[in-house]
């Protein structure tokens, strides 16, 4: 049995620990409440854009986009997003997984043909254990979410998207569905699906369009994929901040646990030494009196 300095030892040390989780939970929740804000910010114009284009494409039934032309697959880019620190529960490791998972179902196409963009300093690390292409060091845009950085990443797949070097784009992200859920989202991101058939020409009223309607689809379509980039990125970095909340929680809660249990192993230790020394005195005495 451990002496009572151990014991002792012990609780300081979990206690100090449980400072330290309860600490960090309350800056991951003041981070949360600032991303959950830029989601909300961003939500009513990205619904907003995606209203105007339904609305077009109810009425350009004949409209073509470079961004919709399917391929047959020959080159694959996935954009990955994790965070740039651990301590988040398994927020990180099920999207390495995931990950692994999309190079596994593409292991067909070659290594040289399969480019990831992870965005966060864990998928990078993970990736380079991979026999994939990675492109691009993303770990700023990661902890601090920037527009105008990822309107940079996707007007850069866009592009290579149109000259033929990727085939088709994926995007591996966490959806945050509250503080304690966070579903892992896989995606395609190009070739985009115009379904004209469920836009609902109704929802927004006709419009007067100059020069063309289908002029001005090809220019708000790139616009649409910037902002669904980026919300991905809030939608990641919420999620994770989401993430190590429940984490510490967590471990609040088993450090609290623990402390309970030293305790009780403490005061069993300090009740058999003091029985110890009382049987030592019992028998001295009774020694003595012989």
């Amino acid at each position: 049995m451990a002496s009572l300095k151990e014991v002792k030892a012990r609780i300081g040390s979990v206690t100090s620990t449980k400072k330290i989780t309860g600490a960090m939970k309350m800056v991951s929740s003041a981070k949360l409440k600032k991303a959950q804000y830029a989601i909300e910010s961003i939500a009513p114009y990205q619904e907003r854009l995606n209203n105007i284009l339904n609305n077009f494409l109810a009425t350009e039934t004949d409209f073509q986009s470079a961004f919709a032309e399917v391929r047959p697959l020959k080159k694959l880019a996935v954009v990955v997003f994790s965070s740039n620190s651990s301590l988040c529960g398994a927020f990180n490791s099920n999207v390495a997984k995931r990950l692994s998972e999309v190079v596994e179902e593409h292991k067909s196409l070659g290594a040289d043909n399969i480019v990831i963009f992870p965005i966060g300093k864990k998928i990078q690390e993970f990736t380079a254990k991979l026999q994939v292409k990675a492109e691009g060091d993303f770990q700023d845009v990661a902890d601090k979410p920037n527009f105008d950085a990822m309107s940079d990443i996707t007007n850069d797949l866009m592009n290579r998207f149109l000259n033929k070097e990727f085939d088709k784009v994926i995007v591996i992200y966490h959806h945050l569905k509250s503080t304690a859920v966070q579903k892992l989202q896989t995606e395609t991101f190009l070739p985009i699906a115009l379904d004209s058939n469920n836009a609902n020409a109704s929802s927004g009223g006709d419009y007067l369009v100059e020069p063309s309607k289908s002029e001005i689809l090809e220019s708000l379509l790139p616009k649409a994929l910037r902002t669904k980039l980026y919300a991905c990125l809030l939608d990641s970095n919420a999620s994770e901040h989401g993430a190590r909340v429940v984490a510490m929680q967590t471990a609040t809660d088993n450090a609290d646990d623990l402390i309970s249990e030293l305790t009780i192993l403490y005061n069993k230790t300090r009740q058999q030494a003091i029985t110890n020394e009382l049987l030592d005195i019992v028998g001295g005495a009774a020694a003595l009196g012989k």
